[in-house]
C-alpha cells in the first residue's frame, strides 16, 4: 500500500481541479448557487488545507487555540464525501457534547447538503448506545436497557452500602461511585479492581454488588456504555470485524479529552482501515479529574506507525502578545509537541500585571478597571471576562459588582449566595436566630440526611397545628425525652425528631455566649457538614471551599453579630434574583472557559496555592495540568489580558497570610508586560526561604535546593490507631506547611485533622 499514496495524492489533485458541476454545484433553499468544493478549500489556510486533504491513514491534527479545528473537521467530512466519494454511512465522527455534534452536523449540511445523510455523528455515549442496542444479544442486559442517571446511581449505591451495613460517613456513595467510575474508565471490572487499602477492599465489594443490581434492573450507567462497547470490540472478533469494516474513516474532536476506554474503542474500530483522523491539543487537556488522559496522543503515535502529524498554528482569535505569553507559559510543560502560535494580528496591547494589597483590593481593582473602561465608552460590558481557579473566588467579585451597581453574569455556576451549600448553612443560622422560621426548618431538618422523611414532617406539622404552636416548639419539647408530652404521638419517629430538637436547643444556648464564627463552626461540626458535602470529588472540594468562603463572611460580621449577618444575607439573596443581562461582564472558572473567547480577559488569584492550586503540589501531573489550565485562560483573550494577584489573603482564622506569586508568572518575559519594573523571579528569590519553610517545593522546580523532603506515610482508607481517639480510617492526607496533615475519621471522636509528626498514629 505504501506506493499507492503518492499516486492517490496526484489523483486527488486532479479531482479537486476537475470537479464536476453536476456533483458539486447545487442550490440552497434560497436559490443561490453554492461554490465548488475546490473554491471552498481556498478559504482555508495552507495547514488547514493540508489537514482537510490528508491522504488516508492515521492522521493527528494538533490544533492550537483559535486555529479553526471545527472548520477543519467539518471540511474533512465534506471532503471525504464530496471529493473522495466515501459513502456517509461509512464515516464515523465523534464529538464530546451534543451541542458540538449538532453544530458539526449543521456545518456539514451547509457545505454538501443532503449528501451527508447516513453519517454516524454523535457523542461517544450516543455512538456506544447505538452499537450496544444492535449487539444486545451479547450483553447481560436486553435491548431495551435503561441508562441510570446520577440520581439513580446514587440511590442504588446507597442501598448497596446499607446492604453491607457499612458506615455512609466513611464510604460516601458519591465518593464510592467516583472510584468505580475511574475503574470503569480504565476498563477494570469488579474482579480486576486494584486493592491497596482497606477502603479499596470495601469498594470492590460495593462495585460487584452494584453491577449485579444494575443488570437485575436491566440498566447500565454512563461508564458501562463505554466499558461494554470496549469489551465487545476487544473480546468478540465478529463484532470488531463488522464495525471495523463498516467505518472506513473515523474522525474525533477534542481527542486530548478521551479516557482509556474511549481510546480502546477507537483503536478497535480503526483496526481494519487505520483511517483515524484525530483533532486535539494536549496543551488544552484540563479534565484529568474526569478521566481525560492527554497521553492517549502518545499512545496513538505508538500504536499507529507513520502517523501523519499536522500542526495548526495560525490563530484567528488573539493578538501576538497574548499568543507569545501563552507559549512562554506552556513551553515549560514536558511531553508535548511545541507549537509556534502566530497571527496576522501583529503586536497588540501588552499584558497588564497588577499586584493588589489583599484579596478585597484585588476584587475592587478588577471592578473599578472595568467600570472606568465602560464609562469611557471604549468597550462594552460583555467584552470582559473575569476568570479564577475555584468557584469560591467569585464571592468578593460579586459583592464589588453589587456595590458598583454593575450587573454581571456567572457561567457554569450559581451566584455565590445561591449555592446549595451556602443556603444550607445560612438556613441553619436563621433557624437558630428565629425558631419560627419554618421555611428554614423545612430546608435543614433532613440535611444532611438523618432519616426524617416527608411523612414524619407532616406529623410534626399536624402536631404543631393541633397544639397551636410552632414546629420548633414541638421539636424542643421532644428533646426532653420521656418528659415530652408529644412523645407518644410520634412512636419510633420521635427519637430522630428529638435528636434534631436537642441539636437546635444546644445551638441556641451556645449562640448566647459564642461569636458568630464560633457558632458557624459549631453548627457545621455537629451536623457533619464537611463529611456530607465533600466526597473527595472535584465538585466536593469546590463545595467545601464555598463553605469556607462563607465562613470568611462571618468573620467580617464578628463585631456586628448574627442579626446583621442574616439581614445582609437576605438583601444579597434579593439581589441574586435579578435577571442576568446579556451585555454584562462574565465571571467563570478557568475550567468553564474552554471553548469561549472575550475581548478582555482578567485572570485573578495568581498566587501559589490558588493557581497552581494547593491540591496539585504533591503530584507532578496535577501541576502540569494547572499550567495547562492557565494556558487555556490566557488564550481566551482576543485583544487584552490582565493578570492579578494579592500580596496577602484572609485565612481561616480571620487574620491574613502573605502569599507568593504564582510560579507561572515568572515564565512570562518582561518584554510582554506593560510594567516590567521588577521580575517575579527576583520576588521569588526574595522569599525562597519562606517557600522552603512553608510548602514542599516540587523537586522538578528547584533541583538545586537541598532541603529534606517530607514523605507521605498515610493513604486514604488506611486503618490507624491514635493514643486518645482510638481506631480510625484515614480520609485524606496531604503535604503542607512542611509536614503531613492527615484527616482521620475515628469511631468514637468523628473526623479529626492531625499533624502526622505529632499525632503518634500507628498504622494497623
Amino acid at each position: 500500500m505504501e506506493g499507492v499514496f503518492p499516486l492517490f495524492l496526484q489523483v486527488n489533485t486532479l479531482v479537486l481541479n476537475e470537479l464536476s458541476s453536476t456533483c458539486f454545484y447545487y442550490r440552497t433553499h434560497f436559490g443561490k448557487i453554492k461554490p465548488t468544493m475546490n473554491n471552498m478549500l481556498d478559504i482555508l489556510n495552507p495547514q488547514q488545507q493540508k489537514a482537510v486533504t490528508a491522504p488516508p491513514g492515521p492522521t493527528l491534527v494538533l490544533a492550537g487555540p483559535g486555529s479553526g479545528k471545527t472548520r477543519v473537521l467539518t471540511y474533512r467530512i465534506a471532503y471525504l464525501i464530496g471529493a473522495l466519494e466515501i459513502p456517509p454511512y461509512n464515516i464515523l465522527a465523534v464529538t464530546f457534547t451534543n451541542k458540538a455534534a449538532r453544530e458539526m452536523a449543521t456545518r456539514v449540511e451547509s457545505i454538501i447538503s443532503s449528501q451527508s445523510q447516513g453519517l454516524w455523528l454523535g457523542t461517544f455515549h450516543a455512538i456506544c448506545g447505538r452499537i450496544l442496542r444492535y449487539e444486545a444479544d451479547l450483553l447481560p442486559v436486553s435491548r431495551n436497557f435503561v441508562i441510570f442517571d446520577q440520581d439513580d446511581q446514587l440511590s442504588l449505591m446507597k442501598s448497596v452500602i446499607r446492604e453491607f451495613r457499612a458506615d455512609e460517613k466513611l464510604f460516601r456513595p458519591a465518593s464510592v461511585l467516583d472510584s468505580i467510575s475511574k475503574a470503569k474508565n480504565e476498563l477494570l471490572g469488579p474482579e480486576d479492581y486494584i486493592i491497596q487499602t482497606y477502603r479499596d477492599e470495601q469498594v470492590q465489594k460495593f462495585y460487584g454488588r452494584y453491577q449485579k443490581l444494575l443488570v437485575q434492573s436491566n440498566a447500565m450507567d454512563f461508564d458501562d456504555m463505554l466499558m461494554y462497547t470496549a469489551n465487545l470490540l476487544s473480546q468478540v472478533a465478529s463484532v470488531r470485524a463488522n464495525y471495523a469494516h463498516k467505518f472506513e474513516h473515523i474522525l474525533v474532536d477534542e481527542f486530548q479529552d478521551t479516557n482509556l476506554a474511549q481510546y480502546n474503542i477507537l483503536y478497535h474500530l480503526a483496526s481494519q482501515h487505520k483511517n483515524l483522523f484525530l483533532v486535539g491539543d494536549e496543551d488544552q487537556s484540563i479534565y484529568r479529574w474526569r478521566g481525560a488522559d492527554y497521553r492517549n496522543i502518545q499512545r496513538f503515535e505508538k500504536d499507529f506507525k507513520q502517523t501523519n502529524k499536522i500542526l495548526l498554528e495560525q490563530n484567528y482569535r488573539s493578538s501576538q502578545v497574548i499568543l507569545d505569553t501563552a507559549v512562554a507559559v506552556i513551553d515549560r510543560n514536558p511531553n508535548r509537541t511545541h507549537k509556534s502560535l502566530f497571527t496576522n494580528l501583529k503586536g497588540g496591547e501588552k499584558v497588564t500585571l497588577h499586584t493588589a494589597y489583599d484579596d478585597h483590593e484585588e476584587a475592587a481593582y478588577v471592578v473599578e478597571s472595568i467600570s472606568q473602561l465602560m464609562r469611557s465608552k471604549k468597550t462594552k460590558p460583555s467584552d470582559f471576562a473575569i476568570m479564577y481557579r475555584t468557584n469560591a473566588q467569585s464571592r468578593l467579585l460579586e459583592e464589588e459588582f453589587r456595590r458598583a451597581g454593575i450587573n454581571y453574569r456567572l457561567v457554569g455556576a450559581q451566584r455565590f449566595y445561591g449555592r446549595r451549600e451556602v443556603k444550607d448553612l445560612v438556613a441553619y443560622l436563621r433557624l437558630v436566630y428565629n425558631p419560627l422560621d419554618e421555611v428554614s426548618l423545612a430546608r435543614v431538618i433532613n440535611t444532611p440526611p438523618r432519616g426524617i422523611g416527608q411523612k414524619t414532617i407532616e406529623k410534626l406539622k399536624l402536631a404543631a397545628q393541633a397544639n397551636d404552636c410552632s414546629m420548633v416548639e414541638v421539636l424542643l419539647d421532644l428533646s426532653k425525652g420521656e418528659q415530652s408530652r408529644y412523645r407518644s404521638a410520634f412512636g419510633s419517629e420521635g427519637a430522630k425528631l428529638a435528636l434534631f430538637g436537642k441539636l437546635l436547643s444546644t445551638w441556641r444556648e451556645f449562640s448566647d455566649k459564642a461569636s458568630l464564627t464560633e457558632l458557624f463552626d459549631f453548627v457545621a461540626e455537629k451536623i457533619g457538614y464537611h463529611e456530607y458535602i465533600n466526597d473527595r470529588s472535584e465538585e466536593g472540594f469546590d463545595r467545601w471551599e464555598n463553605v469556607m468562603e462563607l465562613r470568611q463572611v462571618t468573620l467580617e460580621y464578628e463585631d456586628k453579630g448574627l442579626p446583621e449577618f442574616l439581614e445582609a444575607m437576605a438583601l444579597v439573596a434579593d439581589q441574586d434574583t435579578l435577571p442576568e443581562e446579556r451585555d454584562t461582564p462574565t465571571m467563570l472558572t478557568l475550567h468553564a472557559a474552554k471553548g469561549l473567547e472575550f475581548e478582555h480577559v482578567i485572570i485573578i488569584g495568581l498566587d501559589e496555592m490558588l493557581l497552581p492550586h494547593s491540591r496539585s503540589f504533591d503530584d507532578y501531573e496535577s501541576m502540569a495540568e494547572e499550567r495547562r489550565l492557565f494556558y487555556v485562560g490566557i488564550t481566551r483573550a482576543k485583544r487584552k489580558l490582565t493578570l492579578v494577584r494579592a500580596l496577602r489573603r484572609r485565612n481561616l482564622h480571620g487574620g491574613y497570610e502573605e502569599t507568593l506569586p504564582s510560579r507561572f508568572l515568572e515564565d512570562i518575559p518582561n518584554r510582554l508586560l506593560d510594567s516590567p519594573s521588577s521580575t517575579y523571579s527576583n520576588h521569588r528569590t526574595e522569599f525562597k526561604s519562606f517557600y522552603e519553610n512553608r510548602w514542599e517545593v516540587p523537586a522538578y522546580r528547584y533541583k538545586e535546593t537541598a532541603k529534606p523532603k517530607v514523605e507521605k506515610r498515610f493513604n486514604t482508607g488506611m486503618q490507624v490507631q491514635h493514643p486518645v481517639y482510638g481506631k480510625g480510617v484515614v480520609r485524606t492526607s496531604r503535604l503542607e506547611l512542611g509536614d503531613e496533615t492527615v484527616e482521620v475519621f475515628f469511631e468514637t471522636a468523628g473526623l479529626k485533622a492531625l499533624v502526622a509528626s505529632m499525632a503518634n498514629l500507628i498504622i494497623l
